[in-house]
C-alpha cells in the first residue's frame, strides 16, 4: 500500500470515528468547543438559531457519511461522496460558529475535519 493511500485510510479512520464518537457517545456532553454556551450537541443547534428538525437533518447525515467513510476502506466507491458530503457539513459547522461570534478555537474541530476531508477527497 502507498504512502497516499495510507494517509488516506488514516484520515477516513480518523473523522468517522471521530464523527461517530461527537454524535453517538459525547453529544450529550459539554465541550470546550460548542457554540455559545451550550451544552450538548441538541443546544448548540438552538444557539445557531435552528430548528430541532435540523438536528436531526444533519446527525443522520454526518452518521451516514462518517459510516460510509469508514465502509469505504474496503469499499472505495463509499469515499468521494462521503468526503464530500461531510466536507459541506464541515464548512456549515464553521459558517454556524462564525454565524454566533464563537472565538476561532470553537472551530478547529470542524476546520480539521474539513481539510481532512479535502484530503481524503482529492489526494
Amino acid at each position: 500500500m502507498e504512502i497516499t493511500s495510507l494517509i488516506k485510510t488514516a484520515a477516513q479512520l480518523i473523522v468517522g470515528l471521530g464523527i461517530l464518537n461527537v454524535w453517538l457517545i459525547r453529544n450529550r456532553k459539554a465541550t470546550s468547543y460548542r457554540g455559545g454556551s451550550a451544552t450538548s450537541l441538541k443546544a448548540e443547534f438552538a444557539t445557531y438559531g435552528l430548528p430541532t428538525a435540523m438536528f436531526y437533518l444533519i446527525g443522520a447525515l454526518k452518521i451516514t457519511a462518517a459510516v460510509a467513510l469508514l465502509i469505504g476502506i474496503a469499499l472505495p466507491q463509499f469515499i468521494a461522496p462521503a468526503a464530500t458530503v461531510m466536507a459541506i457539513l464541515m464548512a456549515g459547522a464553521i459558517g454556524m460558529h462564525l454565524k454566533v461570534h464563537d472565538t476561532a478555537q470553537k472551530s478547529i474541530p470542524a476546520a480539521i475535519v474539513l481539510m481532512l476531508c479535502l484530503l481524503i477527497r482529492f489526494a
